[in-house]
Parts: C-alpha cells; structure tokens; sequence
C-alpha cells in the first residue's frame, strides 16, 4: 500500500479516517503532534490552519507517497488556498469527509470544487462512521478492501 499523508482543519476527520482505514474502533482522538503508521500519517489540523507550519507539512511529506487533502463535506469555508498541492512534488488527491451527514447536493459540489482548485487530482467522499468510499480509497492506495 502507497503511504498517505493526511492534511486538513481541525476536526475534518483525518484520525477517524486513520482509524476507519486501520480497522480500528472509532474514538475521539486530538492529534497533537504528527503521527506515523506503516501505511499513513496523521497530521494536526493546526498544520493546515496556520501557514508558520507548511514547512513542517513539506518535510514531512516526504516519508508518503500521495498527498491526501482532506475537507469535511461540512465545512463550506475555503481550507486550502488555491494551487495549495502543487507545493508537493507528489500526487495530490482529494477526501471529502462526514458525507453521510450533508442533505444538500450543492453543498457536496462547493467542497468539491474546493478541493480541486486545491490541485487534487482525484476526489474520494468518505463516511468513516458509515464506512462508505473507505474501500475505494483503500484500493486506489494498493492495499486490499
């Protein structure tokens, strides 16, 4: 499986998709400091949130194989400046969290087009609750859903 790094606001959902991913039981988890795993990292949300941290962001990285750029379906406020992934000479994609919890289709196309004005080049929407898009992404990855 390609190593992923995961970067996203606070509370977008990148440690329960870690979890979700991992097979584990969802539990609230802030992450405080940059966490590794065999086939991801887990970033803090204040990574993204204040630019003092992109470098940061930058030489870690490195240790991953695709750039993961995560929004919560939920959040309709722009995450990522436009062209955000192109400062990663990776491959960017993008996952869209909490789908299950939006009732609007135009609110699923603005964090959409968000997210690849961002430079994703592939969108993955994901429930890590309800555990949908999970195997799709998993797949895109390598690994076996």
């Amino acid at each position: 499986m390609r190593r992923i790094i995961l970067m996203g606001a606070i509370g977008c959902g990148k440690t329960t998709l870690c979890q979700a991913l991992r097979g584990e039981a969802i539990v609230y988890d802030k992450t405080q400091a940059v966490e590794f795993h065999p086939e991801m990292i887990d970033t803090p949300g204040e990574f993204i949130l204040h630019r003092q941290y992109y470098a940061a962001l930058t030489v870690t990285a490195a240790e991953a194989d695709v750039i993961g750029l995560m929004q919560s379906a939920l959040d309709q406020e722009q995450i990522f400046s436009p062209g955000f992934g192109h400062i990663f000479p990776k491959e960017v994609i993008g996952i869209m969290t909490k789908v299950d919890l939006v009732k609007d289709e135009k609110e699923l196309a603005r964090v959409r087009e968000q997210l690849l004005a961002a430079g994703a080049t592939k969108l993955f929407e994901v429930s890590s609750v309800e555990k949908t898009g999970l195997a799709e992404l998993i797949e895109y990855l390598g690994g076996e859903s």
